[in-house]
């Protein structure tokens, strides 16, 4: 199968990616800068510019003819409430919803013409809340109503949607956010009864369960992969 992965450089992106390829499936990643050992095509892209992705997203996706999408690159641009800017708002709607919206929207034509396809999303446990995180956690919920709105509209023609929503996990943008030590870290740390970080493997395995695995009568679902941190809180 051939997958298109949006912010495959690092973390969750590119541990997916290893894993697909492994598996014996194709990947097209895109970022900003491409990692030494990307196993598969790269293509290094500011995925923040609506008019350069949009091109790029339509270019693969008629030389490609993908059958699985993974939205995952991210932006979290953390801030008390009153210190939150619209131009980081916007910055976090642009990169986690619009850019996930015109990336679908270039896979799906295909995926309708053959009858068959996945498309997933890397939501995020603090859909339930998490303080200083409003942007971002409005943009992962837009990502979940997504997914459920689609999976709808998608379902007769064969096509999957589904979110996977990681709890805190060892990537370089958790630890830019959450560096060791940092009072946020203790907390995300605190709330997981594993009492402890993810890892980007862990997460990678739940991904291909989605886009290759034996998934093909699951959609509209959003799965936390999170150490059990969302048990017993309301259901979103």
């Amino acid at each position: 199968m051939k997958i298109l992965i949006t912010g495959a450089s690092k973390g969750i992106g590119l541990a997916t990616s290893k894993m697909l390829a492994e598996q014996g499936h194709f990947v097209v990643g895109l970022a900003r800068t491409q990692p030494d050992d990307f196993p598969g095509s790269f293509h290094s892209v500011d995925l923040s510019d609506e008019s350069v992705r949009k091109e790029l997203f339509d270019e693969l996706a008629a030389e490609h003819k993908f059958d699985g999408l993974l939205n995952n690159v991210g932006l979290v641009n953390p801030a008390p409430l009153e210190e939150i800017t619209l131009d980081d708002f916007d910055g976090c709607v642009d990169v986690n919803l619009r850019c996930s919206l015109q990336a679908a929207q270039a896979v799906v034509p295909h995926m309708k013409e053959r009858g068959s396809g996945r498309i997933l999303f890397t939501s995020s446990m603090v859909v339930a809340g998490v303080p200083f995180r409003s942007s971002y956690a409005a943009a992962k919920a837009g990502m979940v109503s997504f997914t459920r709105s689609w999976a709808l509209e998608l379902a007769p023609f064969g096509i999957t949607v589904n979110a996977v929503a990681p709890g805190p996990v060892e990537t370089e943008l958790f630890n830019t956010n959450n560096p060791p030590g940092s009072e946020s870290r203790a907390r995300y740390i605190e709330g997981v009864p594993m009492k402890r970080v993810g890892s980007a493997e862990e997460l990678a395995a739940a991904n291909c369960y989605f886009l290759v695995g034996q998934s093909g009568f699951t959609t509209g679902q959003t799965l936390f992969v999170d150490g059990g941190y969302m048990t017993g809180k309301s259901s979103l």
